[in-house]
């Protein structure tokens, strides 16, 4: 039973040729976008682009907005009690520049892919 509801921020981050930015979490080895948790001293928005810079280290500014999620099964236990239910926001971001890399808790592996493939998580082909 969740004990700490968490509001997240997200980004879809896109290049100016329209590939989307992924990266692959070294703590289960999932495809993902860039996003975490936001601080109590910003705004959501304000969590995607450090998320972004943090997790990829690119530069990204937000463009609009792609919608909110939420789910009951989104269950996360850790090892010192809490039992969080996280709400994610997630919007659609420029990318402006910077140095991709990789950052805690993943391990850039930026991608594209068709739209079918980001349906299977499955992206291809190299981002750079």
């Amino acid at each position: 039973m969740p004990n700490s509801p968490v509001t997240a921020a997200g980004a879809a981050a896109f290049d100016d040729t329209g590939r989307l930015l992924w990266q692959r979490r070294t703590d289960n080895g999932l495809w993902a976008m860039p996003g975490g948790v936001m601080e109590m001293t910003e705004s959501l928005p304000q969590a995607a682009v450090r998320e972004v810079q943090e997790e990829t280290g690119c530069d990204a500014e937000i463009t609009g907005l792609v919608g909110t999620y939420t789910d009951t099964r989104h269950v996360i236990a850790y090892s010192d009690g809490e039992v969080r239910r996280q709400f994610n926001v997630c919007f659609r971001a420029a990318l402006l520049g910077g140095e991709l890399r990789g950052g805690v808790p993943s391990r850039v592996e930026a991608r594209e892919g068709t739209g079918s493939e980001r349906e299977r998580g499955t992206p291809r082909g190299v981002f750079r």
